[in-house]
């Protein structure tokens, strides 16, 4: 009998990053689309401070590709901080994404209060919404 090998693309794995899951990220962003709902997934890049004008957001980047990072910009006033949040972390998310040259805004990664659409963020099990 016959052993079958599968080959992996480990670059992917060991990124923690994959451009399939991304792929209407990344088209949206080609697009200069705004307003689209998606999921994805990355890995945190940077901390930013809160931003505390009006509705306070925890705020973050996140690289979902080489050539993409997104600033994540979380609704604490409506949904928990992400706690714990370090450099490196693995996420995965579903929100409104908004285009910008620098690659994007994802937001609305909460409930919504009014039951309609809500999005949320995944870190190290934990789901934030």
């Amino acid at each position: 009998m016959r052993s079958t090998v599968q080959t992996i693309d480990l670059r992917s794995l060991s990124a923690g990053l994959s451009t399939e899951d991304n792929a209407a990220l990344t088209q949206a962003f080609a697009k200069k689309q705004s307003h689209v709902w998606l999921q994805g997934n990355g890995t945190v890049k940077k901390l930013l401070a809160d931003d505390t004008k009006g509705a306070r957001h925890q705020r973050f980047l996140v690289s979902v590709s080489p050539e993409q990072t997104l600033l994540f910009a979380h609704n604490i006033d409506l949904a928990p901080r992400v706690a714990d949040l370090t450099v490196g972390d693995q996420v995965q998310f579903k929100g409104e994404y908004i285009y910008n040259p620098k690659g994007g805004i994802m937001h609305w990664t909460h409930h919504d209060p009014d039951g309609i659409k809500g999005g949320w963020i995944k870190v190290n099990g934990k789901i934030y919404e």
